[in-house]
């Protein structure tokens, strides 16, 4: 049974409001490490990416029953070792999959319609129309990969645009539905006109975009990264601009991010490509709020509570 839960993040009272309205206490802290924390009295924890739960922490934790991790990304979790002990992970991907679909289709109309370069022309006054004449969506072929929550809302948004077809690639078989045909990444490879990636960060996808990958597609393509930086190598799509395999890039995420998300401007390593990329016109950049809507972070405490009573309810049963 769960009784005592600890909130790790600012900015979530109706959590809190809700749990305790349902009999949970709960404690908040949102600045001391797991070292300052007493974790042997907490049977759940909440959080988005500021601690990272590794096995120091969880060994501390020794009634924990749950971590909440609010969104969907659950890279500052060590998996293996929560399932070793038994622990039950809940996230909220549900939450935020139509604010991510629809800031995705947002910064692809943008890059395809000048829309950006053209207003900074216009406030530099400059009224440039035939260099700015854009292209549309509707016609073309979109690839997804990663079939999951926000793919999967992405592709029912994007079928508004009259596309001629949309396909996605996962690693689990028949998600496919009505709005994505699920086939083979040498299909993705060879009809993609606009690329969108809906992927977790793991082993597998870590980097997955590196020019060997981008010199696989037939045509030259628009690439949106909505999921995590570090899928792809900043340097490569760079080299992919200049060279123009790639159209234009949409990026919310960077390579640079740490977990906390915090100011990546002042690290040195990374100023050439920084600097190429806020001054590309062929990029467009958004610092990780694609699924940073009002909306979504209310659906997504929702979710996290609606699951926490769940296990409780399910727990109390054995």
């Amino acid at each position: 049974m769960i009784k005592r839960i600890l909130i790790l993040e600012k900015g979530h009272s109706f959590i809190i409001y809700k749990l305790k309205k349902k009999g949970f206490i709960c404690d908040e802290n949102f600045y001391s490490s797991p070292k300052e924390i007493n974790l042997s009295v907490y049977d759940g924890v909440i959080l988005r990416s500021r601690i990272k739960i590794d096995k120091y922490f969880i060994n501390k934790a020794i009634k924990l029953k749950f971590i909440a991790r609010i969104g969907s990304g659950i890279e500052n979790i060590d998996i293996k070792y929560i399932n070793k002990k038994g622990i039950t992970l809940i996230s909220s991907p549900e939450g935020n999959k139509d604010a991510v679909a629809e800031h995705a289709i947002g910064m692809l109309l943008c890059i395809m319609n000048n829309i950006i370069v053209s207003n900074r022309e216009i406030l530099k006054g400059k009224w440039n129309r035939e260099k700015n004449r854009g292209t549309e969506i509707m016609g073309k072929t979109v690839g997804i990969i990663g079939y999951g929550n926000t793919g999967k809302s992405f592709a029912k948004k994007i079928s508004g645009f009259d596309t001629k077809e949309t396909l996605c690639y996962d690693i689990l078989p028949n998600v496919g539905n009505i709005y994505a045909k699920q086939v083979n990444m040498n299909i993705i490879f060879k009809k993609s006109d606009i690329l969108s990636l809906h992927v977790p960060y793991t082993p597998m996808t870590k980097y997955m975009i590196n020019y060997n990958f981008i010199k696989k597609f037939n045509k030259p393509f628009y690439l949106i990264n909505t999921s995590r930086g570090k899928c792809l190598i900043t340097n490569h799509i760079i080299k992919a601009l200049k060279n123009g395999k790639i159209y234009g890039a949409c990026l919310d995420v960077l390579e640079y991010e740490n977990f906390s998300f915090e100011n990546i401007f002042y690290e040195k390593k990374y100023r050439k490509d920084i600097f190429y990329l806020i001054n590309s016109k062929k990029i467009i950049l958004t610092p990780h709020i694609a699924g940073y809507t009002k909306e979504s972070k209310y659906k997504m405490d929702k979710k996290i509570i609606e699951k926490i009573i769940f296990l409780n309810d399910k727990l109390k049963k054995y």
